[in-house]
């Protein structure tokens, strides 16, 4: 089936201008001034002017819940497909959290999947908080050359619920990763989760610098969670890394405000990327500030961070949308994700001209129709 959208205000994200789009399966096959509807057999759709972004890419996010801390009762849900839909999310990558043990690894890779079957683009990492990385198979590099939704593994540091790793074991399992990579054709990250520690980032640096090792492999996150380690981040920015954001917790300000700051700083935007943490637990406090019970952290952020710094901010909109398109596509290894280009998938976001989320295309299928969202989960 080809499908041709018409009348399209492309940012790619950089700015195409008004074009159509064809689409043939799940990829873009041509973009150009009035694309010929050349088959009686093309679905075709008017965008009408509508202003059309890559969709969106959640690098962090808890497909398969998080949390725990107060029980088994205070273990998250699962994330539901209409959920990501709603707020643009085409393409996620599931991680397991503090858990490894009521988490299970081979669940993650079945919601990754199943999520797949309904619709959207899903992939995971091995590895939780701990040192004894979890795998599917029996080590980090054969999951990286034989599982294909695995693009790495993620660990924990500067964290009272971590392991704390040495730089000689981090720098053994990138070995791990990288090597994997090259079998499997993927990049590999270590994604790192930071704590609130006084360690912060050390031993990322100490990876860089003392066993220079290649920043492009090392993922840290989190990074927002306060200003000091924000400050370090920035630093490891400017040494080429790519620093995540978190949007939907653990933040010491509004996240596209740390954006304007990095960017005062002179860190590039292409080192910039929010990711939600969506389905994290959440301690919820009274307006006291008592303690009264448990929340799971929101998945919708990514993009009201991003509108935010395209409205508040001034950011131009071919920027501000690198942080949750390009740039955590690059990060993870996906030549295929982030762009509105030929030989993409066709993952595509459009708004009205106040940035108000209309419609959703993922893999090239039609997800949301004019805020309604039209393609849910098969339990939904």
């Amino acid at each position: 089936m080809l499908k041709l959208i018409k009348n399209a205000k492309i940012y790619a994200p950089k700015y195409l201008g008004y074009k159509d789009i064809l689409i043939a399966g799940k990829k873009i096959v041509a973009i150009d001034d009035n694309l010929y509807n050349y088959k009686s057999s093309t679905k075709v759709w008017d965008a009408q002017g509508k202003i059309v972004t890559p969709g969106v890419i959640d690098q962090h996010i808890h497909i398969i819940g998080a949390g725990g801390k107060d029980g088994f009762s205070s273990m998250t849900p699962e994330v539901n497909l209409s959920e990501l839909i709603a707020c643009g999310t085409t393409t996620v990558m599931g991680l397991l959290g503090t858990d490894g043990t009521a988490r299970n690894i081979r669940t993650l890779y079945s919601k990754a999947k199943a999520l797949e079957e309904e619709g959207i683009s899903a992939y995971m990492l091995c590895g939780y908080y701990g040192i004894d990385s979890i795998t599917i198979t029996d080590s980090i590099q054969g999951d990286m050359i034989f599982i294909d939704k695995v693009l790495g593994c993620k660990i924990a540091i500067s964290d009272i619920r971590s392991s704390y790793p040495t730089a000689l074991e981090l720098v053994r399992k990138l070995r791990d990763i990288m090597v994997g990579g090259y079998i499997g054709k993927k990049k590999g990250i270590l994604h790192v989760h930071l704590g609130n520690l006084d360690s912060k980032l050390d031993l990322l640096f100490e990876l860089v610098n003392n066993y220079n090792f290649p920043i492009k492999h090392i993922s840290p996150t989190h990074v927002g969670r306060t200003k000091e380690l924000f400050n370090q981040a920035i630093e490891f920015a400017k040494l080429g890394g790519i620093i995540d954001i978190t949007t939907g917790a653990s933040k010491y300000t509004d996240p596209y405000k740390s954006v304007l700051y990095a960017l005062e700083q002179g860190v590039n935007i292409d080192n910039l990327t929010f990711s939600s943490d969506g389905h994290a637990g959440l301690t919820k406090f009274d307006e006291s500030g008592k303690a009264i019970g448990i929340k799971k952290a929101p998945i919708d952020k990514n993009l009201e961070e991003v509108i935010s710094l395209i409205k508040i901010g001034g950011v131009a909109i071919e920027e501000a949308f690198k942080i949750i398109t390009t740039n955590p596509a690059r990060n993870l290894g996906l030549r295929h994700k982030g762009k509105i280009e030929i030989d993409c998938d066709a993952d595509l976001c459009c708004f009205d001209d106040q940035f108000k989320l209309l419609d959703v295309f993922a893999n090239g299928n039609h997800m949301m129709n004019n805020g309604k969202i039209i393609v849910k989960g098969v339990f939904e």
